[in-house]
């Protein structure tokens, strides 16, 4: 270890400045991974350091203890590393009063929710996170974890714990609270809402109508867009970050230097002064989410899969390549940039610029195999509606075709394809079950077909939409036998030419 042997801690800090520790928390945080800690807990210190007040975040992991484990050896601190071609920028946010697993102690999960000291819970657990069916958009109630929720169990999913937990809340004097989603959810308060909703709904009345009730009257949920790419910690950044300390550090975060969060100011119980860590205040979160989720999330999806097809193994090296480039900005300007209400304050030449410059962040290393795993409930966010768009004025979305096929090339490809070592390391709920699918399917069409037709994997609108379905199945074909290249050959090309014809329609 080249950072010393003492470790990072409130005593034991180098040289670098730790704020003092929260009095109280007023936060408790669903999901601490390495996103929230270097994205709501920053934007929570400089809120804290600018104006105060008792918002130290209770942090809520999952199922991993590894993330909890080492917060609680070094008290609660770790460090973000923000990098850029050059230089590493070292902080330390010191904003957790506490931290724990869930699926160890799903009932103190309910019990702070319902703590009248927590006037907000946020949210970072993944598009996967919230038990819905991407087909109906509605709460998933064939999950056995939900089920399992809805039986009386000390609850296990997201949404059964903060229905449970509300519920709870509702009964012994129903203080204020927001539930703000940090997810890549389209209306992602209001998404959430309706999942609570259901899932109380879905209760006997006895049990489930009083918290109705207490939704109505004392708790909100505000709509938010978070951006921020942080990639996976590697042992090479804890040794750089352990010496740049002087002590160790076991658990850094590495983030780009990039960095937005848009929210809706509806918190029935108060908030941080966020906006003194960069936060935006909007009535057009909507907007930012789909910039977001469209030109950012939507394109960095195929620069994952075509990379990954390609043998790259990170982001910057896949958008070095001019074809994956080419295919970038073909599916940016030309198939999500149309769909995309742009927010008042932003320039939209100036936001691709930047996205450009942050995947080719060399220094930061995103990984292809990280962007492009859990594709099956991503991409239901990314996709439907700038495709609906497309097709219903009688354009071929050929960029975002090629998003499903790469995506399909990379976790169920067709028999005897060999989609490389980081498309076999993308993880995936639907994984095992795509590829049963492709394991008997006898050509790219018949896969797209049972995948996003049948399946509706994408949506019930999009599963009616055959030429869609033909051209990704295409695709799917094209790559198989000819490679990535030729597929995205095949796709700019075709691009390009119905941008020329549009062009000149509108000229004539």
């Amino acid at each position: 270890m080249t950072g010393g042997t003492a470790r990072l801690g409130r005593s034991t800090h180098g040289d670098i400045a730790v704020r003092p520790a929260p009095r109280a928390a007023g936060i408790l945080h669903l999901g601490l991974g390495s996103f929230h800690r270097a994205h709501q807990a920053v934007y929570t210190a400089a809120a804290m350091d600018a104006q105060g007040g008792d918002w130290g975040i209770v942090g809520v992991a999952s199922r991993s203890r590894g993330i909890v484990e080492a917060m609680r050896g070094q008290d609660l601190l770790y460090a973000v590393a923000t990098i850029a071609p050059g230089s590493t920028a070292l902080s330390v946010p010191g904003v957790h009063t506490d931290a724990y697993v869930a699926a160890d102690d799903p009932e103190r999960v309910v019990a702070d929710l319902a703590d009248p000291r927590i006037r907000i819970a946020t949210l970072t657990v993944t598009e996967h996170g919230y038990s819905y069916s991407p087909a109906t958009q509605h709460l998933d109630t064939d999950d056995a974890v939900v089920r399992a929720d809805l039986g009386g169990a000390f609850p296990r999913s997201t949404i059964g714990q903060l229905a449970r937990g509300l519920q709870r809340r509702a009964g012994s004097g129903g203080a204020p609270i927001a539930i703000l989603s940090c997810d890549n959810l389209a209306s992602n308060g209001s998404h959430t809402q309706k999942l609570v909703r259901e899932f109380l709904a879905a209760l006997p009345a006895s049990e489930g109508a009083e918290a109705l009730a207490y939704l109505d009257e004392a708790v909100t949920f505000p709509s938010s867009m978070v951006d921020r790419i942080v990639p996976a910690t590697t042992a090479g950044l804890r040794d750089e970050v352990s010496a740049l300390l002087g002590v160790r550090d076991d658990i850094p975060v590495p983030a780009e230097p990039f960095t937005m969060w848009a929210i809706e100011d509806r918190f029935a119980g108060g908030r941080p002064a966020w906006e003194a860590g960069g936060a935006v205040f909007t009535d057009e979160v909507g907007r930012y989410e789909q910039l977001k989720v469209r030109l950012l999330n939507g394109t960095h999806s195929l620069i994952a899969y075509l990379g990954a097809l390609s043998g790259s193994a990170t982001i910057p090296e896949a958008i070095a390549s001019a074809g994956i480039e080419a295919a970038a900005r073909a599916v940016l300007r030309d198939e999500y940039e149309p769909s995309v209400d742009v927010p008042a304050a932003v320039d939209v030449r100036d936001y691709e610029r930047q996205l450009f410059e942050r995947w080719g962040n060399s220094a930061l290393g995103h990984r292809t195999t990280q962007v492009g795993s859990d594709g099956s409930v991503k991409l239901g966010q990314r996709i439907p509606e700038p495709a609906l768009q497309a097709l219903d004025a009688g354009r071929m979305p050929h960029l975002i075709a090629l998003t499903v096929a790469g995506y399909l090339s990379c976790i169920a490809p067709l028999p005897g394809v060999d989609p490389g070592e980081h498309a076999r390391a993308m993880t995936d709920p639907a994984r095992d079950g795509l590829a049963a699918l492709a394991a008997s399917a006898r050509d790219g069409r018949e896969l797209a077909q049972r995948v996003v037709g049948d399946r509706r994997l994408f949506g019930e609108r999009l599963a009616a939409r055959e030429a869609f379905i033909d051209r990704v199945g295409e695709l799917v074909d094209t790559i198989a036998r000819h490679g990535v290249a030729a597929a995205i050959d095949d796709c700019v090309g075709a691009s390009s030419a119905a941008s020329d014809t549009t062009t000149k329609e509108h000229r004539a």
